[in-house]
Formats: structure tokens, sequence, C-alpha cells
């Protein structure tokens, strides 16, 4: 344990927490105690608390307005608990964890084999294990002046990412629209300048449904031909509500809140299906659990016709060491953990976009939170 809290003091790591723009919540007192008690009444009753305690956490950007929210419900009922959450990331936050420097890291992805040899001296006499926590769906969003409720499948997304197909007239897109006025209009995809766990999960969709059409490997880096690049999704959807023609990708919320219009994805199903927190729910329902032992990674099935699912969905994971976790952290990292797993920390998600995991995963997250040592 010794090694770990040594490399919580770099000097590098206490810098990226002020530029980032960290979430903390809470103040440390006491010592930590590990008879949760519960909370009637609080805002959050679900929750059970400990004295005190310090969580800090680092990684995806996707989850941190869930994160937020999750925060403050906690922070309400459990005062003695400080929080604190780092949006660096997914690679950062992964890195990070490697390093010691936080008690749990957030990606968008579950880690690879090399990730998990890295992080192998942080979880004495354990192992590191992924947590999915929350997930979302990743909207395609497009600006063309008239055109609302636009239909694409899999391969002609693929083409028009892959500038193969160049105008929004396209026969391929009026067979898909029949009723559409679709105008002769330049396509402007726009795609992440970063590496990003949305492009990866952008990239998988294609790759599973569309692998005659798109040959790129399904990780976080954009392989499409041509277009133009946006560092973010904050900036990548700004191009697209500020380019007649565009047409790009990022979580819902940035759809909802620039009131960007979004293709809904012909799956294969009775009807076309559209970005939602409910539709990404079904879609993720669909995955399955292929991690071993008290690790929950999910294999999604980005290919499914279910009625009602929407394909283009990722999850972001919590990662934590099953045992060898510092014990001045460990009571109050299960009761936070516990709580965004609940029926009511899940709850939460829809209001804020974000879709709930299915009932039967989140049941199994509470079960190895519980096991944490």
């Amino acid at each position: 344990m010794q090694l770990r809290r040594s490399r919580r003091t770099r000097p590098w790591q206490a810098a990226n927490a002020v530029a980032a723009g960290v979430l903390a919540l809470g103040a440390c007192g006491g010592s930590p105690d590990d008879n949760a008690k519960p909370v009637a009444g609080s805002p959050a009753s679900d929750i059970e608390c400990v004295d005190s305690g310090k969580v800090r956490g680092s990684g995806s950007t996707a989850q941190q307005n869930a994160m937020k929210r999750w925060m403050e419900q906690y922070q309400q009922a459990c005062p003695g608990v400080q929080l604190v959450y780092n949006p660096l990331g997914s690679g950062a936050g992964v890195a990070q964890f490697q390093h010691g420097a936080t008690t749990f890291g957030g990606t968008d992805e579950a880690l690879s084999d090399d990730d998990r040899v890295l992080a192998e001296d942080i979880c004495p006499a354990g192992q590191v294990v992924d947590l999915p926590m929350l997930g979302g769906p990743v909207a395609v969003g497009y600006n063309v002046p008239g055109v609302t409720g636009l239909v694409l499948d899999a391969p002609t997304l693929a083409r028009i990412f892959d500038t193969r197909i160049t105008r929004w007239n396209d026969p391929a897109i009026k067979r898909l629209n029949p009723e559409a006025k679709l105008p002769d209009l330049a396509i402007s995809p726009v795609y992440r300048a970063d590496d990003s766990g949305t492009t990866q999960n952008l990239n998988a969709y294609l790759r599973a449904a569309a692998k005659d059409v798109w040959p790129y490997p399904a990780d976080k880096k954009w392989h499409g031909r041509g277009g133009h690049s946006a560092p973010g999704s904050d900036a990548l959807s700004t191009t697209v509500t500020q380019t007649d023609g565009a047409i790009g990708y990022f979580e819902l919320s940035f759809a909802a809140e620039r009131e960007i219009d979004t293709v809904l994805i012909d799956t294969g199903a009775s009807r076309p299906v559209a970005p939602s927190t409910e539709s990404a729910s079904a879609g993720i329902s669909e995955a399955k659990v292929v991690g071993k032992g008290k690790d929950l990674t999910l294999r999604l099935d980005y290919d499914t016709s279910a009625e009602g699912a929407y394909p283009i969905v990722l999850v972001t994971y919590e990662i934590v060491c099953d045992t060898g976790n510092e014990p001045e952290s460990l009571p109050a990292l299960k009761s936070f953990l516990t709580y965004t797993a609940s029926v009511e920390g899940q709850e939460q998600l829809h209001s804020i976009h974000y879709a709930p995991l299915p009932g039967k995963v989140a049941a199994q997250i509470r079960e190895v939170v519980a096991t944490l040592s």
C-alpha cells in the first residue's frame, strides 16, 4: 500500500486536477467507518453513508454530468465524505489509476489486456476490474435545412463518413427517405480530432453493421477519409450547427442542448429507431457480460435489430481494484459506487440524457462492490 500512497503526491497530478476543473464535493474528517448507516428521508434514500473518507476519481468526460448529479445527491446525505472527479478523458483516467493517483478511473471502454498488466502493482494480491455504470446513445446529428426525421442505415452512414456519398440528394439517401425533399447540397462530415470513446463506439457500430463498407478498426482514432475535425463533442456539435450540410456524432445531451436534428437508424426492425435514453437502454439490454470473475465487461450488440433498440451506444466503466484498496478510502468507495448502481441512482439518469443499465447488470455491480476489499 505504501507504493500507492507515494504516487499520489506527484506534482503533475495536482496540476492536472487544477487545469481540468475538478468536480469536488464534501469534506473529510475523522476515520473511515466500515459500518454503513442508512439515511432515512435523505434526498437520495438509497444511500448508505459512512462517517468519513475521500474518494478520488478521474477519466471519462462522457459521464461527467452523471458524476456531478450523483455526487450532489450523495453529498447531501453523506457530508462527511469528500468526493472528487476529474474529467480528463478516458485515456488519462486509466493512466492516473495505473499510477495510483485515484481511487477509481472512468473510461468509455473496458480495459485492454495491456492496461491490466500496467495496473497490476496497484492492486496488491488482486486485480483491476471493470464495472459498467451508465450508458448513453451516440447521436448522429445533421444540419440540412428543411429536412427533419432523416433516416439512414449503417452502410449509408459508412459511405457518408468515408466521403463516398457526397451530396444530400444521393439516391441511397433518397431510397431511405422517399417523402423528404432532399436538397442538392454538399455533405460535410465532422469527426473528433482527439482520440475518444465516442469515436470508438461509432467505429464499432459501423464495423459491425456495415462490415463490407467500413474497413477501419473499432478504436478511438478516426480513420474515415475526408471531412473536417473538431476537438471534443462540444466543438464538434457546434461545428454541425454552424455548417449547412454538416453531419457529426456526439452524446445525446449535446444534440438536446443545441436543438440539433438527429438521424433515425434503420436497423432492420419494423421501424427506424431514434436516439433516446429509452432506446439506448433497450440497445444495452442486448449486451452480454463477458468479463471473468468480478470483472463485468459488456459485449455490446452493435448489429442488433431488436425492436426499439438504438444500436450506437456507449457504456462507461469505473475501474477499481477487487482487493488491495486503501483502507482509508475503501468504505466510502463502496458506499458511493453502491449508490451509483442503485435503483435510485440509475433512475436519475434519464433526466440528464443518460441511459440506465439493465436492472440485472446493476444488481451484479452492487454484488461485486459489496465484496471489494
